[in-house]
């Protein structure tokens, strides 16, 4: 016998918490005798797709602060996910100039211009020019890559925040990973 369970979420069509209850039934039929239960025990499958036992599940109230925090869990995922993408496109970035600069420095010129990729233009530039521009290239971008490293820190410490409060009220009934 298989009943579904679910609660709408305050001002929200969302039907969160949504359960599957199993309720198992072994019966015996021994011949000649009243059939008696062996096993008489109910789970539940969650939205999350675990398996709960009846005394693992929390039937609390979703409060519109919960949903809000929920929210907010999941607005936070999805800027952690654009700022390791972002922070990995940067540090391609650094490791390209990073390179460049390294072949300047074994490039031996003679005193001979360099040609300076400035956006998408090429300019002639000294090798002392184009070594300088190179390492305040290197500066920005990595204080660009130090900057969302701090942001990543502070969206991850502020996720560890809201699963705390979440899994205290809601226990396994609600699923806040990736």
């Amino acid at each position: 016998i298989a009943t579904i369970y679910g609660r709408q979420t305050p001002n929200t069509s969302t039907l969160i918490n949504t359960h599957i209850y199993i309720y198992i039934y072994v019966v015996c039929y021994p011949a000649g005798t009243t059939p008696y239960v062996l096993i008489d025990r109910m789970v539940s499958v969650s939205s999350g797709g675990a398996m709960l036992e009846r005394d693992e599940e929390n039937d609390a109230e979703v409060r519109r602060e919960d949903q809000d925090r929920i929210n907010k869990f999941g607005s936070l995922n999805a800027r952690l996910h654009e700022l390791r993408d972002e922070k990995e496109n940067m540090k391609k970035i650094l490791e390209g100039i990073d390179d460049a600069s390294t072949e300047l420095m074994m490039m031996d010129s003679g005193g001979e211009n360099v040609m300076l990729m400035v956006g998408e233009a090429f300019l002639e530039a000294s090798e002392e020019s184009a070594t300088e521009h190179c390492e305040a290239e290197v500066e920005k971008y990595q204080a660009k890559v130090d900057g969302l490293e701090r942001e990543e820190t502070t969206i991850v410490e502020e996720q560890a925040e809201l699963k705390r409060i979440l899994y205290a009220r809601f226990g396994k009934s609600i699923q806040l990973e990736e």
